[in-house]
């Protein structure tokens, strides 16, 4: 069989089984399996060997379980740069680029060295970019599982980011610290909605998932306790989810802060940004 009979065949099985961008997900996996990059390996009439068949069918009968393509290729660029992902953390989102984006541009804007807080980090994405984008500043990066920070410290020394790594429940890891910018995208969704969500967003951690009955008790946590640990004329950006932003910024005004709500890709209110006057 041809890299490109199986490729095609593979879209197929794929496709039949509801999942998403089929063709691109075959390429990808081939690529995995072969060496060649995607589209290349959808043309090619080179015969397979029969361990890269083997393989290419393991990869495959992964994917019709709706195992994450993240997880089966073990990576999500997130910033230009490629950061481990499997079960244990949540997989980054082109959303939270712009979250990113946002805070690194802040941060760049303080003086000497500026402290920095990546609140639930997972796999340490806007932790790590932070810290590798502004190398002046001290990022600290938390999260309450083990297992999370297991990956995140994995991404952090692979990369060169200097970023120190807290365990803790939200502000418990960093009692007594203050900082002049916190970036989070704490879990937001609805505990109900977590039980019909996409076959492979279940397959993420519950815990990076589940917000509460509402998808808010975060953020009234956070929003609680970040008077205590923002500095004055410090900034807070949080990722929020659809229909949470006003809510979201409202918690936080009440605490004194000012705030303003910033669009995704799609013109949803994705990011609010809160500031210490």
């Amino acid at each position: 069989m041809t890299l490109q009979q199986a490729c095609r065949q593979a879209a197929r099985a794929f496709a039949a089984a509801g999942i998403p961008d089929p063709a691109w997900d075959s390429g990808l996996l081939m690529e995995r399996a072969t060496g060649i990059p995607p589209l290349m390996a959808r043309l090619s009439q080179r015969e397979l060997t029969e361990a890269e068949h083997s393989t290419f069918a393991a990869l495959c009968q992964r994917r019709l379980q709706r195992e994450p393509l993240q997880y089966i290729l073990g990576e999500q660029s997130f910033l230009g740069r490629s950061f481990h992902v499997d079960s244990r953390v949540l997989i980054p989102r082109p959303e939270t680029e712009l979250l990113a984006e946002r805070a690194i541009a802040a941060l760049k804007r303080f003086q000497d060295a500026p402290r920095a807080l990546d609140l639930c980090c997972g796999s340490g994405c806007l932790g790590g970019s932070l810290a590798l984008e502004v190398p002046e500043a001290r990022v600290e990066a938390t999260d309450l599982s083990p297992e999370a920070l297991a990956v995140a410290k994995d991404n952090a020394q692979r990369l060169g980011a200097p970023v120190t790594f807290l365990q803790g429940d939200l502000w418990q890891a960093v009692a007594g610290r203050c900082y002049d910018l916190i970036v989070s995208n704490p879990p937001y969704i609805p505990n109900e909605a977590c039980e019909t969500l996409q076959p492979e967003v279940m397959r993420e951690p519950a815990m990076a998932l589940r917000g509460g009955a509402d998808g808010l008790d975060f953020y009234r946590r956070i929003a609680a306790g970040v008077g205590e640990h923002l500095l004055p004329g410090g900034v807070l950006f949080l990722e929020v989810g659809y229909g949470q932003a006003a809510q979201v910024a409202d918690m936080l005004g009440r605490e004194g802060l000012k705030t303003e709500c910033h669009q995704d890709y799609q013109g949803i209110l994705r990011m609010v940004e809160a500031w210490r006057k």
